[in-house]
């Protein structure tokens, strides 16, 4: 069963013009992301689908696979379906965000296992438990619920559940396991095609997420629970923060040595 990893990246992002060459420590995002990818032990080949001539050369430069895609292609998930339009004998595809540059090769397998094990699954995900109230506030992290199998019942950018015997955010997360969505989507190649030929729903345009999209046409997401931390960079100071972030866990690498 072949596996294929896409990182999709987009130049023109609102929030930050250029972020996949966003510096990280000496090395552009794009870079990063694919470094940490790359360690995930089940993907058969990653490339790197871009929008833009300049990333394109970097990611040349750095010698991994990439794939010039229009620059009219609205979504990720759309830009993935391109690029597996071209691949041959593809049966798994894993969307990559191109803006997580320390994602882990651990967490890319938890949510390409539930594909290999069990046929019926179609689609899966990650879900991380939320143990701080300013993720639970944000609405920039899409929260998940899911059913006794691990299913998704519905994704917001409100705090969900909510919780009603609860007088604060603090004590909503005492009260009730509350989860955060880790953007990372496996395939199978059909369900792929599927799910970007749909037209965008009520929902979607509502709350601004696509994976909405598949529930309210039926699709079933499998939830996998990670115990692993992914960050997003969506803004100059999410910038800031993986900076801080590496250099954190070089300096305790370097103090272990």
């Amino acid at each position: 069963m072949k596996v294929v990893g896409v990182i999709p990246a987009r130049f023109a992002s609102t929030r930050l013009l250029g972020k996949p060459l966003a510096d990280i420590c000496g090395k552009p995002m794009i870079q990063r992301t694919y470094e940490s990818a790359s360690k995930s032990k089940l993907i058969n080949e990653l490339i790197i689908a871009v929008d833009d001539e300049k990333v394109a050369d970097v990611v040349k430069s750095f010698g991994a696979r990439v794939i010039l895609t229009p620059k009219d292609i609205a979504t990720g998930s759309d830009r993935i379906a391109y690029v597996a339009k071209n691949i041959h004998d593809v049966d798994i595809v894993v969307n990559i965000q191109g803006d997580e540059p320390f994602i882990k090769g651990e967490m890319i397998d938890q949510a390409i296992e539930p594909l290999l094990f069990d046929s019926s699954i179609d689609v899966s995900t990650l879900a991380k438990k939320i143990t701080s109230v300013t993720e639970l506030k944000s609405p920039s992290i899409p929260k998940v619920v899911f059913d006794y199998y691990n299913f998704a019942l519905y994704f917001s950018r409100s705090p969900i559940p909510f919780v009603r015997d609860a007088n604060s955010y603090s004590e909503r997360l005492k009260k009730a396991d509350i989860y955060k969505h880790v953007g990372l989507y496996v395939y199978r190649i059909e369900a792929l095609k599927k799910f970007t030929e749909l037209a965008p729903t009520d929902l979607e345009k509502i709350e601004k997420l696509e994976q909405l999209r598949m529930l309210e046409n039926g699709m079933k997401i499998k939830v996998v629970v990670t115990e692993h931390e992914s960050i997003s960079v969506d803004t100059p100071e999410d910038l800031e923060r993986v900076r801080v972030y590496y250099q954190r866990l070089k300096n305790n690498i370097e103090g272990n040595e």
